[in-house]
């Protein structure tokens, strides 16, 4: 139940940051009076000042109606953008290069919006592939969290011990202050975990995980922070795996930058094409392959793994070479050689992040 309305409270979170690097469109009626904003006059249904809508509702009704507004962004843009960028991603890509701004939703917004929701249905339902494919915290994952907890409680009150005893003694506690300071960070971390997942509070007979044996894995490597940070995913692998799962949903964005580089390498030779066209192309195709992976973890118990997966494997590919085709104005060889390019730069991208997410885990 926590899971669910914290997955709800994740997609109305996106919505919001959506609509906020979003402009708002629509038309509205010409208002007379004095911006209630900036007080300029008004000679229109904005105020040309400050840009504030002339006329202010004030009522529970248009509250939750600038809610919904605000987290969903229904408002006519959103219905012209999502069939195009099913079933028509080039024209939309090209249109929304070309100027056609007003008209549709931008590719961040949508971007950020489809990140959020997949995770929100991650957390609320599961992935493409059930529960099991989804962000659900296993039960080996919260006993490593509880046990780190535990831990790091035994470390900080050791480490209060010494400092009592040093400062008894007349002696400087500059040393254990730090170490001190430091491990109240790590453990108000796992604390924010605990409460993310609904996890009861940290006990120090937390029994070690069986879900992930790294007991016998040797580390020598020739850098001691790499030992150390390797030696910390050993004890806790679980708590490893659940960092990652947390850095793909914070930095999901990271993607695009990723990506945008291999999509400049197959149009090098073009230069009518910009960094600023391929940013589009990037943000919108994210977009959509988020959203497909939101529709299938919907559908998945009517489908089942099995059709989920040759969608998963047949889809994409369709998509990418419709979005090129149209969007670069190709013809079918040059748009079919280049899908074939950019199924492997996604791979590649692909991988990029998934090791960044390896860092940020092991340095986190």
């Amino acid at each position: 139940m926590i899971s669910g309305v914290e997955g709800a409270g994740d997609a109305i979170t996106g919505g919001l940051i959506a609509a906020a690097v979003e402009p708002a469109t629509g038309e509205a009626e010409a208002r007379e009076g004095n911006c209630l904003n900036c007080g300029a006059a008004l000679t229109g249904p904005y105020c040309h000042q400050c840009g504030q809508q002339g006329h202010v509702h004030r009522t529970l009704g248009a509250f939750w109606h600038d809610l919904l507004h605000g987290a969903l962004h229904f408002e006519g843009k959103i219905w012209r953008t999502l069939p195009l960028l099913v079933w028509r991603p080039g024209e939309l890509t090209r249109r929304y290069i070309d100027g056609e701004r007003a008209r549709f939703v931008s590719p961040i917004a949508l971007f950020l919006f489809s990140v959020f929701l997949m995770f929100a249905v991650f957390g609320m339902v599961g992935g493409p592939f059930g529960p099991a494919g989804g962000m659900q915290v296993s039960s080996e994952a919260l006993r490593d969290i509880r046990r780190g907890g535990g831990d790091l409680e035994r470390q900080a009150a050791s480490l209060e011990r010494q400092r009592q005893a040093l400062a008894a003694a007349h002696q400087t506690t500059a040393a254990v202050d730090v170490q001190i300071r430091q491990v109240q960070r790590q453990l108000q971390g796992i604390q924010a975990a605990q409460r993310l997942v609904g996890a009861p509070a940290s006990s120090p007979d937390a029994g070690k995980s069986k879900g992930i044996d790294l007991s016998d894995v040797t580390i020598n490597s020739p850098w001691p922070w790499l030992n150390r940070a390797l030696e910390h995913v050993r004890e806790n692998p679980s708590l490893f795996v659940y960092k990652l799962q947390t850095g793909a949903y914070k930095f999901s964005w990271a993607l695009i930058p990723i990506s945008v580089p291999f999509v400049w390498l197959m149009f090098a030779h073009r230069r009518r094409f910009k960094a600023y066209d391929h940013t589009v192309f990037v943000t919108y195709s994210i977009a959509f392959m988020t959203l497909l992976v939101v529709a299938l973890s919907l559908v998945q118990p009517l489908l089942g793994d099995n059709l989920n997966g040759i969608a998963i494997v047949s889809i994409p590919p369709i998509h990418m070479y419709r979005q090129l085709k149209s969007a670069y104005g190709l013809r079918t060889y040059s748009a079919l050689w280049r899908t074939a390019f950019l199924l492997w730069f996604a791979l590649i991208a692909a991988s990029l992040f998934f090791a960044l997410l390896l860092a940020l885990g092991l340095l986190g």
